[in-house]
């Protein structure tokens, strides 16, 4: 059973795969990366790229949010000489970019969807680069009472309490499907939640976005860990419950079909899942952070 415990040496313990490393600052930051964003999530179509020497790949905004993506870009453009486009938005919006075939490789967190693409064709293979954990968290208080729940135990608690509000993604990404997730395991249909009650708000917005939310109207919300961490000092929330198998956190790479650049494309996965830059990604987040904000794993089978 994987447990993961988010405070003090125990989580250091678990997560740490190695020492050192780089981060981004934390919080605000992440909204002023120098990433190139040619669309974000609230749009329904990218601009066509301007040549093959351009590579776009469509991103969860986790990866984006917590700044990963800023520390990669410059060096996977160094070594392959191309242009590399970053567009960050939901796990559903970018699998939708993927089978429109605007974006060239997609990088996610929601396993059944990725295996779907690649049956249906859209995609090459799903490999696995990167894992942490979801957290949910809260006002320090925790006036629902969730510390030390399970996640489906949690859920429970909420949706009977129906007074303390919770902020959902709400916005089809990989998270809104983990949070779908639990609701399911829990017993309850998702679409009877969200028309449950004024408790229960749909933020429509990245992980980041929804945190502020969160923090604004002390309401506990589901979060991608490294996330978090990036936002932490900046926001009154507390992990309320981080234990559970369900709220292991994949992230996979996947070669679009259709890709114009697919040499290029299969650069990318190859970066991502090389040992230097496993070991950059385990890294990341330690100096910053104490902690790491990812584990690497490249190609295991989660």
């Amino acid at each position: 059973m994987i447990r993961y415990i988010f405070s003090g040496i125990l989580i250091f313990a678990l997560l740490s795969t190695a020492c050192g490393g780089q981060s981004e600052p934390s919080a605000e930051p992440a909204m002023e990366q120098t990433t190139e964003i040619a669309e974000d999530a609230g749009n329904e179509s990218v601009p066509p790229r301007a040549s093959a020497s351009r590579l776009r790949v469509a991103t969860t905004t986790s990866l984006y949010d917590t700044g990963l993506w800023s520390y990669l870009e410059p060096m996977f453009e160094e070594e392959y000489g191309v242009e590399l486009d970053v567009l960050y938005a939901g796990t559903g919006k970018a699998l939708e970019w993927g089978r429109r075939g605007d974006v060239d490789v997609i990088t996610v967190h929601s396993r059944s969807r990725e295996e779907q693409f690649v049956q249906e064709g859209y995609g090459l293979e799903r490999v696995t680069f990167a894992y942490n954990y979801f957290l949910i968290v809260g006002s320090p208080d925790d006036p629902a009472g969730l510390e030390g729940m399970t996640p489906e135990d949690a859920f429970t608690t909420l949706m009977q309490n129906g007074e303390e509000i919770f902020v959902s993604r709400g916005d089809d990404s990989g998270t809104h499907g983990k949070e779908k997730a639990i609701w399911t395991v829990a017993g309850y249909d998702y679409e009877d939640v969200r028309t449950s009650g004024d408790w229960y708000v749909e933020g429509g917005s990245g992980m980041g976005p929804t945190l502020v939310m969160a923090d604004e109207m002390s309401a506990y919300t589901l979060s991608d860990m490294g996330t978090f961490i990036a936002y932490r000092s900046d926001l009154d929330l507390e992990p309320v419950v981080d234990q559970g198998d369900i709220l292991l956190n994949v992230y996979s790479v996947l070669e679009v079909t259709s890709s114009r650049n697919p040499e290029m494309a299969a650069n990318l996965r190859e970066f991502l899942t090389s040992e230097t830059v496993q070991e950059l990604i385990g890294n990341y987040g330690v100096d910053e952070y104490g902690i790491q904000l990812f584990t690497p794993c490249a190609g295991l089978d989660m």
